[in-house]
């Protein structure tokens, strides 16, 4: 059987086979692939979300300290620090801020109700943090625990229609899971003769279809590890956000500033817990982001 190999269209290689099958097989694939490339889409590197609405959009902040006492999980000591400055934090970017403490499942997904009902038309964008524990793929409320996916799934594009095309930012303070973040010596390949050993965590990958555009998945830790909350000061990624909000807020594009924020909580370590095995440990936020075009906050005219 002989093949020839040719180019097409789109830059990629073609295998021509003189078996009929087989040929039928490839050039069917290749017909596909051929009509995805004919879109000829034009991408501005540029584009950025209309934020020039007259209203900036809502945020809701659930915020947890305490928790129905048969459920025996413990207070969440410092988180009042970490609301406050997040009131202060979205208000000063022109949000519309709606805070609410401990609430129950039920009144949780009656706010949520309310807000996806609601009419977003002159508004800029959608935002939500949740201050709580969680682990894996849930948070908890005052009563039970709250799956993300259902929270989240209730402002999308086709349950939420005057959001459609607009920035929908969910912001996650709580663990993810029960390990540790060790800290590792960076080296390199060539120059160093240290031996480290690594080990290597996969998050869970996040499915999403069209209908998840323009959401924003921030979360205070990567899946499967401990989320640090300073008792006194608040949990590192909120302290941290709300630094660079309040510095870089108004300029800089909202990825480039989770990123840094990403940088600064790395650059942390637990010095002190009652915990002994948490001493040195470390902690790196991470987001998933379906965004399709730069999102700034720049002040309002």
């Amino acid at each position: 059987m002989s093949d020839a190999t040719g180019e097409d269209i789109c830059g990629g290689n073609v295998v021509r086979s003189s078996t009929t099958t087989a040929a039928s097989t490839v050039f069917s694939v290749n017909l596909t692939e051929t009509e995805a490339c004919k879109s000829d889409l034009f991408l501005d590197l540029e584009a950025e979300y209309n934020m020039t609405n007259k209203r900036r959009g809502l945020a809701l902040i659930f915020n947890y300290e305490y928790f129905f006492w048969q459920r025996r999980i413990p207070p969440r000591d410092g988180t009042t620090v970490d609301r406050f400055k997040l009131v202060t934090r979205l208000r000063d970017l022109n949000f519309e801020v709606r805070a609410y403490d401990n609430y129950r499942k039920q009144e949780v997904f009656d706010k949520l109700h309310e807000a996806a009902e609601a009419d977003h038309s002159d508004a800029d964008c959608f935002l939500l943090v949740f201050l709580s524990h969680g682990k894996d793929d849930h948070v908890e409320a005052f009563d039970d625990e709250i799956s993300i996916q259902h929270m989240t799934s209730l402002f999308r594009e086709d349950k939420c229609r005057t959001l459609s095309g607009k920035p929908k930012i969910f912001i996650l303070q709580a663990c993810r899971g029960d390990k540790h973040d060790d800290p590792v010596t960076p080296c390199d390949a060539v120059d160093s003769e240290l031996e480290v050993e690594e080990v290597v965590e996969e998050a869970a990958g996040v499915h999403m279809s069209p209908a998840w555009d323009d959401f924003i998945m921030c979360y205070s830790v990567a899946e499967g590890y401990y989320s640090h909350r300073n008792n006194r000061y608040g949990s590192w990624y909120i302290q941290d956000l709300c630094e660079l909000l309040q510095k870089y807020g108004e300029s800089l594009e909202f990825t480039e500033l989770l990123t840094l924020v990403n940088r600064k909580v790395s650059m942390r370590s637990v010095d002190k817990c009652r915990d002994q095995d948490a001493i040195g440990k470390k902690q790196v936020p991470c987001f998933a982001s379906m965004l399709t075009k730069k999102l700034y906050f720049r002040p309002k005219k």
